[in-house]
């Protein structure tokens, strides 16, 4: 194989939390708020069944082609030449979406910390650690993942400690005013989150107990599901009706804490929750593509592809768009369900599902036929 490291399925979970988490904690609020409302807080529930759907398929590939991933059982699948036309399509797919990562974390940086440091030395200086990082292999990332996962979880409950004097219960209510029907809208925003946990494909050949990575997987889908739940709540409580006018509203909430005059802007413990799991998640990513694209070569060694795959993100990063007006643009469509996380983690793993379990019927017929 390919890549001789070894993960555990506990991992690959805690590495699935920050790819998803690690943005949504910040934009999902506002992004949800203009179908939702206040009841937020519900459309992770109607959302988490699309994370476990992508659990599932990649799982069930898995099962089919335990040593392979999506790349490699693809080809298995639909023959050499459409398999490497659909696996050209996900890797295509996989670099814009981490190029939108990276711009994404380039832009906030600039914008809410950093106003006068230029944009390429941010996003450079992140795709250079995260080269380190992914040259290092899939146990580097892993134990990074687990390291970073207490410090995530013990900044976030100290933040929602010391919003609790800010919050009024009245702000969230009536719960379902219309129905259930706005919290099911605001859903859709999230399937371009929830749909990344299909990206396990590329990792589920490399756990140390495979029996567990269905188990593992769908346990991050809820833990995600509920964290987004909470976030979801305390923004609602402390900003009520003006959550869509915050494009970061839990970072804007933490310039609310104030205890005694001298507990105040606390905005730098989401930064470093924020940037430690952003690392996480483009490392995830950034080693998802540097590794589909060896085995799309055939290549033997995936770390020289490391640095020349690390430039091209970064390139693509800086150009992905002219402003952040046309950005506004591109994320605005894709929360009305025009995601590209959806066609690569969803879609594409369930049409080959579909597509390997009609040809294993077809053995079986051609099988009972020649018993007969």
């Amino acid at each position: 194989m390919i890549e001789k490291g070894k993960i555990s399925a506990l991992q690959m979970g805690i590495m699935m939390y920050h790819a998803i988490i690690a943005t949504g904690i910040l934009f999902i609020p506002s992004t949800v708020y203009e179908a939702a409302k206040q009841d937020i807080w519900i459309s992770p529930i109607w959302a988490c069944p699309l994370g476990l759907l992508s659990v599932y398929i990649a799982y069930k590939l898995h099962k089919l082609y335990p040593n392979h991933t999506i790349i490699q059982y693809s080809e298995h699948i639909l023959g050499t030449f459409l398999g490497k036309v659909l696996g050209l399509v996900l890797l295509l797919l996989l670099y814009t979406s981490v190029s939108v990562m990276i711009w994404q974390y380039g832009e906030f940086v600039v914008s809410e910390f950093l106003p006068h440091t230029p944009k390429f030395v941010i996003i450079g200086m992140m795709v250079l650690l995260c080269a380190f990082a992914v040259h290092g292999g899939l146990e580097v990332i892993g134990r990074l993942a687990e390291m970073v996962v207490p410090v995530f979880f013990l900044l976030f409950l100290i933040i929602i400690i010391l919003l609790l004097p800010d919050i009024e219960i009245k702000r969230m209510l009536p719960v379902m005013e219309n129905g259930m029907m706005p919290s099911v809208k605001g859903s859709v925003a999230l399937y371009t989150w929830f749909a990344q946990f299909g990206i396990i494909y590329f990792f589920l050949p490399f756990l140390t107990n495979r029996e567990k990575g269905m188990k593992s997987g769908m346990f991050s889908v809820l833990v995600v599901t509920l964290t987004l739940m909470f976030t979801n709540i305390i923004v609602i409580l402390v900003f009520g009706s003006v959550t869509e006018n915050f494009n970061a509203p839990l970072m804007s909430a933490t310039r609310y804490i104030s205890i005694a005059e001298f507990l105040s802007h606390l905005e730098a413990l989401v930064m470093a929750i924020w940037l430690a799991g952003t690392f996480i998640k483009i490392c995830v990513f950034y080693y998802a593509v540097v590794l589909g694209t060896a085995q799309w070569l055939n290549l033997s060694n995936y770390r020289s592809l490391v640095l020349p795959v690390g430039f091209l993100i970064g390139v693509f990063a800086m150009q992905a768009f002219l402003n952040s007006a046309e950005a506004a643009e591109h994320f605005r469509l894709v929360s009305q369900g025009l995601m590209d996380t959806l066609v690569y983690g969803t879609m594409i793993p369930m049409f080959l599902f579909f597509v390997a379990y009609i040809r294993k019927l077809r053995i079986f017929k051609q099988r009972g036929e020649r018993e007969r």
